[in-house]
């Protein structure tokens, strides 16, 4: 069992940043890939960006390709996603997510096992 809690949303104007950071604890962190969701109001959980278990390779969801950067300090048991040039439409619930299989780079929701409660963030037009 892995516990993940997501902390650092807040509300921001346009145009500036925010940076999310995931707490994990229970397994070996480093045995996970991890991923960033988000859910705005009345739409579906959707992939953000996703890093695997040693942070050497990433991938993001083409809406936030150049913008976000998700990152993780194995040390730590941490995994963070950096957002900057934040729109209106990034607005939402964020949660963070672990793989099992920790080579994967998974983009669907049931590719992670274990989620956290969530963190919201809303960009102010």
């Amino acid at each position: 069992q892995v516990r993940l809690v997501e902390s650092g949303g807040g509300l921001v104007q346009a145009g500036g940043s925010l940076r999310l950071s995931c707490a994990a604890s229970g397994r070996t962190f480093s045995d996970y890939a991890m991923g960033w969701f988000r859910q705005a109001p009345g739409k579906e959980r959707e992939f953000v960006a996703a890093i695997n278990f040693n942070g050497g390779r990433t991938y993001y969801a083409d809406s936030v390709q150049g913008r976000f950067t998700i990152s993780r300090d194995n040390a730590k048991n941490m995994a963070y996603l950096q957002m900057n040039s934040l729109k209106p439409e990034d607005t939402g619930v964020y949660f963070c997510a672990a793989d099992q299989t920790p080579y994967r780079l998974g983009g669907a929701r049931r590719e992670y096992d274990y989620w956290g409660q969530g963190t919201q963030v809303t960009v102010s037009s």
